[in-house]
């Protein structure tokens, strides 16, 4: 709509934003919204207008934003007739569904960088919007600034993603690579990430793989059209992950990264009918310094893409911060603007495949083990036996130290995880093991 001004040129109306958070995101998003409003206006036809801001306390200082723009009735605010867009940069799973489902049920488009939430709830916010014929979007969810959740939503739908690897969380990023760099522990690296303001006071979401995983939930989510949820990832986090981890992988010209895997199964030409299936994982591995992932250093993020079609695509740039990630609501908040003006809306949730999740214990891949052993004549040839009982084969084995210091260092070719468990629950049982000290993947080969 528009209306005439006081020289005759028509005023724009302009798009109402509301804003829930107001953190290190959401005070980049205002001062974007701010700073760049005319080239904004220039990109989606209107002006953003920016009407009101939720947060938790009223009391805290924040320089360069109207302090009367702040409420703390979020749900008043999103309740507001006037408002079209909403954006939600306040994170967990409470308030923000029930905020982000009164946005949608009143008509506003949403834009939101919730990946907890996407992982645990998404259906329920996907069928709101669908029901309200209005946007929501959530590009900033995964990986900050990298471009990853349009490109699979939409770039490569009429392809066939066969996989999704990914480094999608910066802080354990940033510890396991001083710990390769450097040779540190995990726990002083730790340390030191949370005093440059990398990893929190309470990094449990971090190094445990929870941050990872409801991404990981998100990405195959969108790359194999099926629901997936944070409960369906297996994970582990790096917590476990020690510096002699570190070095064994350096002497197999491997790096341990804390990856997101996703991967769709193979068909089988033999049996068409057999449905296939998708797994997903987070956890730590070892893989070689010549795979693209492996040169990912410090807090940065990188996916990696395999497709029937496109073949292989990588995906770079910081995965986190108010800039980067602000940058990535900000692309959305066009996006939904111009289809808002369009009156039309984007894509919405495909789970049309809905492929099972494969339990873990049917993942096949490499392991890394090492194992401290006494050092007795026979222990080898009684630990491989127990290898091939559970049809587990050894690709090498290595030997360190002697007599009370023994240790055996095995890689096996691929097995399934759930033989692996097993080999690894009989090993512990032996009289010849004192202690299984490490089990690591070998991926990227």
């Amino acid at each position: 709509m528009t209306s005439p001004s006081p020289n005759g040129q028509p005023v724009l109306e302009p798009l109402r934003v509301a804003m829930l958070g107001c953190g290190v995101v959401g005070s980049e998003v205002v001062r974007l919204l701010t700073d760049q409003a005319s080239d904004l206006q220039a990109r989606v036809g209107r002006p953003l207008e920016l009407v009101g801001i939720a947060v938790r306390r009223l009391n805290r200082t924040r320089p360069g934003i109207d302090p009367s723009l702040f409420t703390t009735d979020a749900e008043a605010l999103v309740r507001r007739p006037d408002v079209d867009l909403v954006v939600e940069v306040i994170g967990g799973i409470e308030p923000a569904r029930s905020l982000i489902l009164s946005a949608l049920g009143n008509g506003a488009s949403v834009v939101t960088a919730n990946k907890a939430l996407l992982a645990e709830d998404g259906v329920t916010l996907f069928a709101a919007a669908e029901k309200a014929g209005v946007d929501l979007y959530f590009e900033a969810s995964v990986a900050g600034a990298i471009p990853i959740i349009r490109p699979l939503r939409e770039s490569l739908v009429g392809d066939e993603v066969t996989s999704v690897i990914g480094i999608v969380n910066g802080t354990t990023n940033f510890i396991l690579d001083k710990m390769d760099t450097d040779g540190a522990g995990f726990a002083e690296t730790l340390a030191e990430a949370q005093a440059l303001g990398y990893a929190e006071a309470d990094p449990t979401a971090d190094v445990d793989g929870f941050d990872a995983a409801a991404k990981a939930a998100i990405l195959s989510s969108l790359a194999f059209h099926s629901r997936v949820t944070s409960a369906d990832v297996y994970r582990e986090g790096i917590t476990e992950v020690t510096s002699t981890d570190i070095s064994s992988a350096r002497a197999m010209g491997c790096v341990v990264k804390l990856l997101a895997i996703c991967q769709l199964s193979p068909a089988d030409p033999d049996h068409p009918e057999r449905e296939r299936t998708v797994s997903v994982r987070v956890h730590p591995a070892m893989i070689p310094r010549s795979h693209p992932l492996a040169s990912v250093g410090g807090a940065y993020n990188a996916v990696f893409i395999e497709s029937q079609f496109a073949g292989r695509l990588m995906f770079y740039g910081p995965g986190a911060g108010g800039a980067p990630t602000a940058s990535a609501v900000l692309g959305d908040l066009v996006t939904v603007a111009r289809n808002r003006l369009r009156g039309a809306a984007g894509p919405g949730e495909s789970s049309y495949a809905a492929r099972p999740v494969s339990p873990i214990g049917n993942v096949i891949t490499r392991y890394h083990l090492s194992l401290e052993v006494a050092d007795v004549a026979g222990v080898l040839a009684t630990i491989a036996q127990c290898f091939a009982e559970h049809g587990v084969s050894i690709q090498t084995v290595r030997q360190q130290g002697r007599e009370a210091d023994a240790q055996l260092v095995i890689v096996t070719h691929r097995a399934s995880d759930a033989a692996l468990s097993a080999t690894v629950e009989a090993l512990r049982g032996l009289d010849v093991v004192r202690d299984v000290t490490s089990v690591m993947r070998v991926e990227g080969e």
